[in-house]
């Protein structure tokens, strides 16, 4: 097997022109890439690929003059020029690195060519997910996987970035990763972009060993000597985003999802529905034009076992609040998993979590941890009843699938009509429907539970009267706080409106997508659970526990709440603007806290509203945003891809209104819609 290293250079730079030839210390900067190339174990040979344009003579003269081989292609198409490289020096396997990384580690590449050997994968590289510093990445893949992807691409995107085609198609393309094994180094910037950059770099050069190519050891040691250097280019972004701070391109044709259709076949033979979730089943999605699996995620994109990439305004169903693969949380997770991941006994992470929780939450004085959103209001409800000595449940939103919940909703098949009847549903914001079940209740009430927040704000007086009348009445105030905690303040909604529950349920954003929920409250109610049983073998699962810590100290170190609201109000507000536009202000509106807004829409003389938001749906998704009927907004959806969702909705919105025009939406679907699994909201 042959292994070449093929180094990407040329001279245009929008920040800096001809960077690629500045001189480092007594060196250009493409001799110090081309001098850790030779130096990679693994590495047979090198090669320069450079483009044909007149600007990029002077790379081709400086390879001539150093005996280094170069090979020129299309501008604009680098990926054929990749794959021209590839084929002129008949490599079976290929290295990719960019004439910008002076301060490429071969020891680091060489790790990256044994991952790909030894794994048996398509793809390796150091900087997908980014664990190590701006300035180190390689990636590795195999003559073939390069081969089909110059065949097959047809994106403009996919021939510009030569690796997206491999990364995007992870059900056909085997990909592995090289992780960093010191944390935080993801931080650090030692790439060539910027002048201050190369002012950067000069000063570390001037440091480090003349007679080799440095490690990556080499440089920290230069920076632990004299930290003060990072200051140079400090303004400069980190990498941390680099993988999804491109735009989006616009499909060229519709997405096709034979795979995910093929592949919902297999599942469903094994599993009912062939998801574990009702909301993320095929039965959710418009039929046989819907992505079904999905392979990875990046930040706030995912990528379908059909190779389609999408902004993602689902988000795991709103747990993935900090977006996915976040760094800090990740490496948390990472250095937990080194230790173990259940034990024996208890961990001091428990107390540690409960103690932050303690601190933001104001209801919270003790803490009892569950695996998910329903553990956490059942255990509520439990403890109520326990506290209050009474069994009736006044319920409001959505509180999970356990009996004493979903035995009052249509979804009630299976729960004995005794558990039933023991739950009543009321209608948010209206105080004088819960008096009246107070008043009707014969002191039989023990908790009235609701999502404080929904689709409206509450009305001035509404959430603080709640909990008087359940005081008044003996029975205890509750909050689920699943979606509202760790997304509309720090420490929940009853942070936010200042209404303070007995006991309150938290979950989903508090682990970042990592399967934990909590229970809090007052200590005195808090205590039953010393007799009340809840218990389980996970509720102490350690990397999870990691997780929600890593979250909490994220956003109380950065402006993770506040981002989330100006992306969500952003988002809205573009949104409202293009309903107006397409004249649709009567078909679809737009409620909710900006974290998470919910979108509502009205049954038309010639269209039900389940037919509009189906072909809504296949129009979005069609235009690359995976959507249901919400803006779940998380830190990592940037302008980015709040610029890709407008513009689908303007391309979703115009085939609406067409479709409308017509009268006959219905066949302009072709499919039959989508019917909601029951109403709560």
């Amino acid at each position: 097997m042959t292994a070449v290293a093929i180094i990407q250079a040329r001279m245009a730079s929008t920040r800096l022109p001809g960077k690629v030839l500045a001189d480092l210390n007594g060196m250009p900067v493409l001799g110090w890439v081309t001098r850790a190339a030779a130096a990679i174990p693994g590495i047979d040979r090198i090669v320069v690929a450079t483009s044909v344009n007149v600007t990029d003579d002077a790379v081709a003269r400086w390879c001539k003059d150093n005996g280094v081989r170069c090979v020129r292609g299309s501008e604009s198409d680098v990926l054929g020029r990749y794959a021209q490289a590839a084929r002129s020096e008949s490599a079976s396997v290929v290295m990719r690195l960019t004439a910008d990384c002076p301060l490429l580690d071969p020891h680091v590449c060489g790790q990256v060519v044994s991952l790909l050997r030894r794994t048996g994968a398509d793809f390796a590289s150091c900087s997908d997910p980014v664990t190590w510093p701006d300035g180190l990445d390689c990636e590795v893949f195999t003559a073939a996987a390069l081969e089909a992807a110059a065949r097959e691409a047809t994106r403009p995107g996919d021939r510009e970035h030569i690796t997206r085609f491999i990364r995007a198609h992870r059900r056909r393309f085997r990909v592995e990763a090289l992780i960093c094994p010191i944390p935080g180094l993801a931080r650090e910037r030692w790439t060539l972009d910027t002048p201050a950059d190369l002012d950067f770099l000069r000063a570390i050069a001037a440091r480090l060993p003349k007679d080799r190519p440095p490690s990556f050891m080499d440089v920290l040691a230069v920076l632990d000597q004299a930290p003060e250097l990072r200051k140079i280019n400090e303004s400069a972004a980190y990498n941390l985003g680099a993988l999804t701070a491109r735009a989006i391109d616009r499909p060229i044709t519709p997405p096709t999802f034979a795979q995910s259709n093929d592949f919902y076949r297999r599942a469903s033979r094994v599993i009912p529905l062939g998801s574990q979730t009702f909301s993320k089943a095929r039965m959710q999605y418009p039929q046989d034009c819907a992505p079904l699996f999905l392979t990875h995620g990046s930040g706030g994109r995912v990528w379908d076992i059909d190779g389609n990439e999408y902004v993602d305004m689902i988000c795991g169903l709103l747990p993935v609040v900090l977006g996915y693969r976040d760094p800090d949380v990740d490496t948390a997770i990472r250095r937990q998993l080194a230790r173990g991941i259940s034990f024996s006994l208890a961990t001091t992470l428990e107390a540690e979590l409960a103690e932050r929780l303690v601190e933001i939450v104001p209801c919270a004085e003790m803490v009892r941890f569950g695996k998910n959103g329903t553990d956490a209001t059942s255990a509520c409800i439990r403890l109520a009843r326990a506290y209050t000595g009474r069994d009736r449940v006044l319920a409001c939103g959505y509180h999970g699938w356990q009996d004493w919940y979903i035995g009052a909703t249509t979804r009630s098949k299976g729960v004995p009509p005794a558990v039933r009847n023991l739950t009543t549903l009321v209608p948010y914001d209206d105080l004088s429907a819960v008096a009246r079940q107070f008043e009707e209740g014969s002191g039989d009430i023990a908790a009235v539970i609701l999502e404080p927040m929904n689709a409206t704000t509450p009305k001035e007086g509404y959430l603080a009267g709640l909990r008087d009348l359940a005081h008044r009445h003996g029975a205890l105030l509750v909050f689920d706080e699943v979606i509202t905690g760790f997304r509309f303040a720090l420490g929940g909604a009853q942070s936010l409106f200042g209404v303070t529950p007995d006991l309150a349920a938290f979950g989903k954003g508090l682990g970042n997508g990592m399967p934990i929920s909590a229970v809090v409250g007052r200590a005195d109610i808090m205590s039953e659970m010393e007799e009340v049983f809840f218990s389980g073998t996970f509720g102490g699962e350690a990397l999870s526990l990691a997780a929600a810590i890593a979250v909490i100290d994220k956003m109380r170190n950065e402006p993770v709440i506040e981002t989330l609201a100006r992306t969500g109000e952003t988002l809205a507000a573009g949104a409202r603007e293009r309903i107006s536009r397409h004249g649709l202000d009567g078909v679809l509106s737009i409620g909710g806290h900006p974290s998470w807004m919910l979108l509502r829409f009205a049954d038309q003389p010639t269209a039900r509203k389940e037919a509009i938001r189906t072909l809504f749906i296949r129009e979005m998704l069609r235009n690359g945003v995976l959507i249901l009927g919400s803006h779940n907004i998380c830190y990592a959806h940037g302008p980015n891809e709040v610029a890709h969702v407008l513009s689908a909705y303007d391309e979703a919105l115009a085939r609406v209104a067409k479709a409308l025009g017509t009268g006959d939406l219905a066949g302009v679907l072709g499919i039959p819609p989508i019917e909601p699994i029951f109403r709560v909201r």
